[in-house]
């Protein structure tokens, strides 16, 4: 019998949901016994080389790249989670979303920063750039998300408890101690 598969990938985030996935720590042997994973940084799979199972999604739409990978996941995988605040609500990316434009976020992001060293006053402008959206976007204002599990990062028994149950064909319904913060 076949293992169900699972995908990854970070979008406008720091990889600190990717790093508290890792925090499940020797349960991810358990993990992969339980599935297969594609495209993921888990196994370095760059492309969907098959429909996926479940989707895990960390971070926010910033750019058309995160837009595209987004789309892609959702039309490559049956189920698609939410991880962490970026993905849910924009997390610390979506500040910029508080500029008048884009054109005012990328002029105090490069030349008007007191950190900032540049002489020319050149803004980034290469076309192998991926276009900057008019703001951050949470997951769900692009495509439909079956699950949210929130944190900045999420706990890493939040995230098992949550692959767990979906492997074993139940809805997600965590302990609240997965959800708690102090």
């Amino acid at each position: 019998m076949s293992k169900p598969i699972v995908a990854t990938t970070a979008l406008a985030s720091c990889f600190g949901c990717h790093m508290s996935f890792l925090d499940i720590d020797d349960r991810i042997l358990q993990l992969i016994d339980l599935v297969d994973f594609n495209k993921s940084p888990i196994d370095d799979i760059k492309t969907f080389t098959k429909k996926c199972d479940i989707g895990i999604i960390e971070g926010g739409v910033a750019n058309s790249e995160n837009y595209h990978v987004l789309k892609e996941f959702r039309k490559n995988c049956k189920i698609l989670i939410s991880l962490g605040e970026c993905a849910i609500m924009g997390g610390l990316p979506a500040m910029r979303n508080n500029k008048d434009s884009i054109e005012s976020c990328l002029k105090e992001a490069y030349q008007d920063s007191p950190s900032t060293i540049n002489k020319n006053n050149i803004l980034p402008n290469d076309e192998e750039l991926p276009m900057i959206l008019d703001k951050v976007y949470p997951c769900h204002e692009v495509v439909k998300i079956d699950y949210f599990l929130p944190g900045c990062a999420p706990r890493a028994d939040l995230i098992w408890d949550a692959l767990v149950a979906l492997l074993n064909g139940k809805e997600i319904d965590p302990e609240y101690k997965t959800y708690k913060f102090d």
